[in-house]
Parts: structure tokens; sequence; C-alpha cells
């Protein structure tokens, strides 16, 4: 049996922005660069799915590898 595929959780750029706490032209401009894929629907209304903004997002190593900070 083949793996199911995730679920698109698609929304507007401006929801996009919104959930991300960026602007909509950064949401834009991802778009345009590639790392973020618009789902056009009609002549003007662009889609983004939250799960590959989700994806966009990495982690920032710490000095403390996971380790609580010494006092």
């Amino acid at each position: 049996m083949p793996a199911r595929q995730p679920t698109r959780r698609l929304v507007t750029q401006a929801t996009a922005a919104e959930y991300a706490g960026v602007g909509v032209r950064t949401i834009r401009r991802r778009i345009s660069d590639g790392s973020l894929t618009g789902y056009r629907m009609g002549p003007r209304l662009i889609w983004v799915d939250l799960n590959q903004l989700d994806a966009l997002l990495t982690p920032i190593p710490t000095a403390c590898n996971g380790r609580s900070a010494r006092r």
C-alpha cells in the first residue's frame, strides 16, 4: 500500500503571512524565489500550503545543546 500524502492546508497569502508573522510581500518573495509553492485559483487568487511554510522553518542551534542554561 503506498504512503499517503499529507493533506494540504491551503490558505491565502494574507493568512499565510499572518500565520508566519511576516508580511505578504515576504510570502510573495518566497513564491517568486521558488522556496514556497503558490497555487493559483482563477486569474488572481493565489493559495499557499501551510505545511510547506512550516517546512521552511529551521531550528537555530544553541550553545547549550538542548540542556538548560547554568545559573
